[in-house]
């Protein structure tokens, strides 16, 4: 914990993984004070908690390492989970963030006070109030499970605790869910279990983590207008993929990029090597054998749900803060409206790796929350009061076209300070009406 500061000219960031460790750095960097809060062990979020240790990040290098720290030369193109791990406990030790941090400490309650402040509570007890709440707590780890007709009696295992290929050993096993985490899931069970199928209900964009020898996320292409995009990834799935069905896959009813697309070939070709057989959706369940929609049927010894993750903050008082089919109802990406010192950083994701995204959005993060001491109005309620500023519909975003609007915002960011002048005139005004009515 920082020393020779007071709680009350703190913040609290709640998070020690990739976005927490960035927003602590631009934090520091701008002379912020702050605590860095970690329930886990030590830095790295779920690179060191929340995945399988064979696991590699789908977007490059590049696309992935903070813009002003560069990862290894002698990194692959495509780094395991260990040396992301070791990446982020670097840049944790290069920015000096250790002195800030506290780990093993679990926070449970953060509600705002009458006096302005932030009252955190942790799980061993302790109580402290802070000036701001900082929430990084990623979106990989309250778990969505499947819903069935039916009762299962086999084994059920979330993709958050698979850990290594011999949980399969001997079992006939269902994927159920095509995303990265299910392809990968899908491809070990496919080699080490007895027998692999993958349930689909819908289709999935699946791209080739490279192509013409670098990787797709490095190609120059997606600063590109968003149509373009599409044509050419398009193109590159014919050429290098082709249609779907010839893999027994639905065809995608969506555009690339409605919905996460998933980056490899591993469970194309498992599939044509006979290891997965893919399935339609399931229809309904009886002990251990599954009907699908299509009326055939299998028997498993495990169900993996790769079925995604919920975005919730259980230690903010329910209602606080709106969440709607997964997205969180805030301007900027992190600012709710009429809530002075809160900041909900992270929750959404880039399409094509974070490092390009991360580091200039915490930057800008930094400079708004030390602005918000000028502010008489929380940032949030100023930013909903402009024709520019929008709610999100979608959790994933653009990182090349935040770039711009993240550029675009430090040059606008002044006249924030003359709308929380009109607006805080304007309140005081109806205020005083309302006032001078209810006495007459």
């Amino acid at each position: 914990m920082s020393e020779g500061i007071s709680t009350l000219e703190r913040h609290i960031i709640i998070g020690a993984g990739p976005v927490g460790l960035a927003m602590a750095a631009a934090l520091k960097h701008r002379g912020v004070p702050f605590d860095l809060i970690d329930a886990a062990p030590g830095v790295g979020g779920n690179w060191l908690h929340g995945v399988y240790r064979n696991a590699h990040i789908v977007s490059s290098k590049k696309a992935t390492e903070y813009t002003d720290y560069p990862m290894p030369d002698d990194f692959p193109d495509f780094p395991s989970a260990d040396q992301m791990l070791s990446y982020l406990t670097d840049f944790a030790k290069d920015r000096g963030l250790y002195a800030n941090a506290e780990f093993n400490k679990q926070v449970v309650h953060a509600a705002p006070d009458d006096a302005g402040h932030w009252t955190v509570k942790f799980a061993d007890g302790e109580e402290r109030t802070y000036k701001g709440v900082i929430v990084c707590n990623g979106h990989h780890w309250d778990k969505r499970y499947p819903t069935f007709q039916g009762t299962y009696t086999g084994e059920l295992l979330h993709s958050k605790d698979y850990v290594a290929p011999h949980q399969f050993d001997d079992k006939r096993v269902l994927v159920i869910g095509g995303g990265n985490s299910g392809v990968d899931m899908a491809v070990d069970a496919g080699r080490f279990g007895k027998s692999c199928d993958i349930s689909l209900q819908s289709g999935y964009w699946y791209l080739p983590k490279t192509f013409l020898g670098r990787p797709l996320t490095d190609l120059p292409i997606w600063g590109l207008p968003i149509f373009l995009q599409r044509a050419i990834l398009k193109s590159i799935i014919a050429i290098s993929i082709g249609d779907y069905r010839r893999y027994g896959l639905p065809r995608p009813k969506h555009k690339i990029f409605e919905r996460h697309p998933a980056f490899g070939t591993d469970l194309l070709n498992a599939i044509r090597l006979g290891r997965v057989k893919p399935r339609p959706a399931i229809d309904h369940v009886d002990g251990d054998t599954v009907t699908f929609v299509d009326g055939t049927t299998g028997t498993y010894d495990m169900i993996v749900a790769a079925t995604g993750f919920n975005t919730t903050f259980p230690f903010l008082p329910e209602g606080l803060v709106d969440v709607k089919n997964n997205v969180v109802q805030v301007y900027g990406g992190a600012f709710p409206p009429g809530l002075r010192g809160l900041y909900l950083v992270g929750w959404a994701q880039a399409r094509n790796g974070f490092g390009r995204l991360i580091t200039p959005l915490s930057e800008l993060y930094a400079r708004m929350i030390a602005l918000q001491d000028e502010l008489q109005l929380p940032l949030g309620t100023l930013m909903e009061s402009s024709f520019t500023q929008k709610l999100p519909t979608s959790h994933l975003v653009d990182p090349e076209k935040s770039r711009r609007e993240i550029r675009l915002a430090h040059w606008i960011l002044p006249l924030l300070k003359l709308r929380d002048k009109r607006m805080a005139r304007k309140e005081k005004i109806n205020a005083d009406k309302s006032g001078l009515a209810a006495r007459v």
